[in-house]
């Protein structure tokens, strides 16, 4: 009953909204993680393989891909990089033989913890672009409309990671023990 309540201008009107807030976002978001993780020698694909085989435990290759939004050949290419630097490691399980599965090596897990050390909210675009709205309200915006959006999109299970990892703020135990520590992360 709603779609036939929308002309087709009011969808295209939305649509061109969503791409050109999106896309400037990103274009400031991947301007940041770059900087952010340059000195690792890492780069964005790399860091984020990383940060999903940290928060999984481990990942099939096809997890690193939906969970980072990237295609399975692309998870798969640059997961190789950091296994020829040492910073993961490649398994096959004994009753799945079709799925290639990463881990984090010793290595791994010390420069991806470093790289969430080194991060610098005074650095971070989106940070101090949101910071007036964290001044007003005394939190970060919750998003939830987005959240719905990319819900219907690419699923609950996609969410689920979203909703219960260091995306969404709740640290590792030992990723808040070490980091929480660091002055750089405390309020600026």
């Amino acid at each position: 009953m709603t779609e036939q309540m929308l002309t087709t201008n009011e969808y295209l009107l939305f649509c061109k909204r969503v791409t050109q807030l999106s896309k400037a976002l990103w274009k400031t978001i991947e301007k940041d993680w770059q900087q952010w993780i340059k000195p690792f020698d890492l780069n964005i694909n790399e860091h984020h393989i990383l940060w999903i085989a940290y928060h999984l435990k481990g990942a099939s290759i096809s997890d690193v891909a939906k969970f980072g939004v990237m295609h399975v050949s692309t998870a798969f290419n640059f997961s190789k990089k950091l296994e020829e630097r040492g910073l993961l490691e490649f398994s096959k399980k004994e009753n799945d033989k079709r799925n290639t599965y990463i881990q984090l090596t010793h290595k791994g897990r010390e420069i991806f913890l470093k790289s969430l050390e080194a991060f610098n909210p005074k650095k971070s675009s989106v940070i101090q672009g949101t910071m007036p709205l964290y001044d007003l309200y005394g939190k970060f915006p919750d998003m939830m409309e987005l959240a719905a959006i990319v819900r219907q999109i690419y699923g609950q299970d996609f969410m689920d990671i979203v909703e219960n990892s260091i995306f969404n703020g709740e640290l590792d135990d030992a990723i808040e023990t070490e980091l929480l520590e660091k002055p750089s992360l405390n309020r600026f």
